[in-house]
């Protein structure tokens, strides 16, 4: 019997913060045209978000992971372009490091009145930015099945990818302070475990019916079925500020998916674990990023995440060489010698500060950081 394998497409999406380059604060009212040059430039790959001061980019329908790089970096190049033109840039992080969400202006669109005039102050607070990676699967059971699998590694992925130490001008303690914002939504975290399809569509048709959503993209899960294309989207991560990280994330995830569906169809899988457990790791990646470790639950205790990265790679890596992105997996154990873009900003914060400046510019000296190494490898 043949078996007919997946041909694991990927596109990215990722959302940007639109700063001044002079105030280094976020631009609460960008010039009018601003989105009509980029999209001049990029057609549909960009498009507005919630507030006048974030912007969003998706790739096309990529073939491998170079294709996803080359196309991500374009878009990145051109937004850089197009609003240094105005004198803005983009910046790729969760958070803006000082400036407010009171401050901002809501983006005059009927899908986003509707959110706020659901989830008022809930919603208005949304000034956070993610990325979002689609896996190409066409058969609708199995995006099911390997949505329940991967929940395991989705802690793994954002410790990998936290870039949201700072809300409103102060150092959380988190390295993804994004995540506390979002939660506060509902239909947010780790999604309910389902027997099928058809299981999931019931679950979806009750809160439909209810007239407590329009549609199944009101699901904001961690991980979800994608409502408008035949892809598994995972939605966990803090942007990344450099591209190179955002890659490898990618590529270790389309991977490990792969991983899931050999396993599959061998009739084996990978250990379900229970949400409480996956949510205690979530909450430690929202905390430390990679610097205090994971919850290793077959030995019921912390491990380096140094150990588990080496071992999620070790799984990843021959479906990595099939799907010809070896190298950018390995590259995921570079992010634990940098640091995620959360530990730079910190750092960049705290030699400021020890450089004799006050709050105030030691916050724009992050701002600055963040412009740069946005448009770095473009």
């Amino acid at each position: 019997m043949t078996i007919d394998i997946p041909q694991f497409t990927l596109g990215i999406e990722e959302e940007y913060l639109l700063v001044d380059k002079e105030t280094r604060g976020l631009v609460v009212n960008p010039p009018e045209s601003l989105l009509k040059e980029c999209k001049e430039v990029l057609g549909n790959q960009v498009t507005n978000e919630l507030l006048l001061s974030q912007i969003e980019i998706g790739t096309k329908v990529c073939n491998n992971i170079q294709e996803a790089r080359e196309d991500l970096a374009k878009l990145r190049k051109h937004i850089v372009e197009v609003t240094g033109q105005h004198g803005l840039a983009p910046i790729a992080c969760s958070t803006h490091p000082f400036s407010r969400w009171s401050e901002q202006e809501q983006t005059p669109k009927d899908r986003y009145e509707l959110l706020t005039n659901e989830m008022q102050a809930v919603a208005r607070r949304m000034l956070i930015c993610g990325m979002h990676v689609h896996v190409g699967i066409n058969d609708d059971d199995l995006r099911i099945d390997l949505m329940s699998q991967l929940a395991y590694f989705l802690p793994h992925l954002l410790a990998l990818s936290c870039s949201s130490p700072f809300w409103n001008g102060e150092n959380t303690g988190l390295k993804s302070y994004r995540l506390t914002i979002f939660d506060n939504l509902p239909r947010t975290g780790l999604p309910t475990e389902f027997q099928s399809y058809s299981d999931y569509k019931r679950h979806i048709e009750i809160l439909i019916n209810a007239g407590v959503m329009e549609d199944s993209t009101k699901l904001w899960w961690d991980i979800r079925p994608s409502a408008r294309y035949p892809t598994l989207e995972t939605r966990i991560m803090d942007v990344c500020t450099r591209i190179d990280d955002a890659i490898s994330i990618a590529a270790l995830l389309v991977s490990t998916i792969r991983v899931l569906y050999r396993l599959r169809i061998k009739n084996q899988r990978w250990r379900d674990y229970s949400s409480m457990l996956i949510r205690e790791n979530r909450w430690r990646a929202m905390r430390y990023s990679f610097d205090d470790g994971l919850i290793d639950f077959g030995i019921g205790s912390i491990v380096p995440f140094e150990e588990l990265l080496d071992e999620f790679v070790e799984l990843a890596l021959e479906d990595a060489k099939i799907l010809g992105c070896e190298r950018e997996v390995m590259e995921t154990k570079d992010i634990l010698n940098r640091g995620t873009s959360a530990h730079r900003q910190l750092k960049t914060y705290e030699l400021s500060i020890a450089a004799g400046k006050n709050n105030e510019d030691a916050l724009k000296d992050v701002v600055d950081m963040l412009i740069r190494e946005t448009a770095t490898d473009l």
